[in-house]
């Protein structure tokens, strides 16, 4: 019998998991379960299933990353070369191999390091002067200096650095972090991000994206000033009372479009944004009034330097953020250009050292002595190191071979330089650590095992670390 064309039959409405829930059971479970979760502080950056939660115990509850943008030079800051200091002048040796990059500098006289490196501490862990306030730091950091990545071009190995692949679009490690931890506040972001006020990162934004992710879990950049987050102030003509209606209005429109669309996450992180943008207008300004600290905090941070003080004032905003809750919060050091050295580097590094120097060494000392040492990392980093070879005489080029990061805080142990580069620095050769490494062993601080944080995407648990990286256990305290 021929199918009959004119006979249609209506399906059933498609129901989400959710929505089947909540009409089976009137939805109060799904109202408690929010309400729990918007009480501890949780829900407000977490996906439609909120925080993932550590797989283990954690050594670290939250992350500073300072990232000095541009490739801050290894065999001038953190790892010392006395080969490269005799043979400075010189061909690179044919045992260290010829290197090809886009400025063929394989043939280029070697350039000694350009400041001197001296034992600090009681571990006499070398660090040189370039860095005299970090040094004064040396038996609390953990320089690993066998880093290596994949990429010599800046965006690349900005997006290698921040979200473990060359390529844009992938989901940056502070947003992992927001996705498995969630936020202590509800009232702020879980991931915070400051550029350098001279802006131009190479790469841009999507070195602090969510990728992939709940678009909520995207990192929020703030300022210093009176006015940190753009748009968030509202006009003083609006009362409060005006506000909450209008956001009420906005997220009820948007609640029936939502549930009209199987709850897209795009339309549902941005209903969030607009609660959480709420409650920012008042929890930002208090955050950002660091006329509340004491002089000596102030100068301690190097507020009292035309030098110092852009650079210390979003570290001190670091520290006031953890202690109000915030997860990961990465600042970046270097405009459009920054630590690339390309035609001077000590011009250069004279110049980003003495701005960032003793405000990273007050960040450390700070953290100490207001009890969040123990349980937060920080991060000290770029996306590569340099070549030891000169370019242009006097400086030099970019080297994702072999370079330098170091971690701080209880998670780690202090006083330690773990690795090693080649005698002249131009490869990671005893115990490297890819950039699948550090990451793998950053989320393993603080409570995650990286191959099971996952979401999926086009069919594929997707992961931070791809499908490498191996814990760096010798590291951790």
């Amino acid at each position: 019998m021929p199918l009959d064309r004119t006979v249609s039959i209506a399906a059933p409405r498609a129901l989400s998991r959710r929505a089947w829930l909540q009409e089976a059971g009137g939805g109060f479970g799904a109202v408690a379960l929010a309400t729990m979760l918007a009480d501890d502080g949780r829900a407000s950056s977490a996906g439609a299933g909120g925080p993932q939660g550590p797989h283990f115990l954690p050594r670290a509850k939250r992350v500073i990353y300072l990232f000095m943008h541009g490739g801050p030079s290894h065999v001038d800051l953190l790892d010392p070369k006395p080969e490269l200091a005799h043979l400075a002048g010189q061909p690179l040796p044919e045992e260290f191999g010829m290197v090809m990059t886009r400025r063929k500098v394989g043939s280029n006289p070697l350039l000694g390091p350009l400041a001197k490196f001296r034992p600090r501490g009681e571990s006499g862990l070398e660090i040189s002067d370039f860095l005299p306030h970090i040094a004064g730091c040396a038996d609390d950091l953990c320089v690993i200096r066998s880093c290596h990545g994949d990429s010599v071009n800046h965006p690349q190995s900005v997006y290698q650095m921040n979200t473990g692949s060359i390529l844009m679009g992938k989901p940056s490690l502070g947003s992992w972090i927001s996705y498995g931890l969630g936020s202590e506040n509800r009232d702020m972001p879980a991931f915070i991000v400051m550029p350098d006020p001279g802006g131009g990162l190479k790469g841009g934004p999507p070195a602090w994206g969510a990728g992939f992710l709940p678009a909520a879990h995207q990192g929020t950049p703030v300022r210093a000033g009176t006015n940190p987050i753009l748009h968030l102030r509202p006009p003083e003509s609006t009362s409060d009372n005006r506000r909450r209606q209008m956001l009420e209005f906005l997220a009820r429109r948007n609640r029936e479009h939502l549930e009209a669309r199987d709850n897209d996450d795009e339309l549902a992180a941005r209903i969030r944004s607009y609660e959480l943008a709420y409650r920012m207008q008042s929890a930002a300004p208090e955050l950002v009034d660091i006329g509340r600290e004491t002089a000596e905090c102030h100068s301690l941070y190097g507020l009292d330097d035309k030098t110092t003080r852009e650079f210390g004032t979003r570290c001190l905003l670091a520290r006031r953020m953890l202690e109000r809750g915030v997860r990961f919060v990465q600042l970046y050091s270097g405009d459009t250009n920054g630590w690339d050295a390309h035609e001077d580097v000590m011009k250069n590094h004279s110049h980003y050292c003495r701005a960032t120097d003793r405000p990273v060494a007050a960040l450390l000392q700070d953290l100490k002595r207001r009890g969040l040492w123990d349980d937060t990392l920080v991060i000290w980093g770029g996306e590569f190191g340099r070549m030891p070879m000169s370019e242009k005489g006097k400086g030099r080029d970019h080297n994702p071979w072999g370079f330098s990061v170091f971690l701080a805080g209880g998670a780690v142990k202090g006083g330690l330089a773990y690795g090693a580069t080649d005698p002249v620095g131009l490869r990671a050769q005893e115990k490297p650590v890819h950039i699948h490494d550090l990451h793998a062993t950053i989320l393993h601080i603080l409570g995650f095992d990286h191959t099971r944080l996952t979401f999926p995407h086009n069919s594929r648990e997707e992961r931070l670390t791809d499908v490498a990286g191996n814990v760096v256990t010798e590291i951790l305290a």
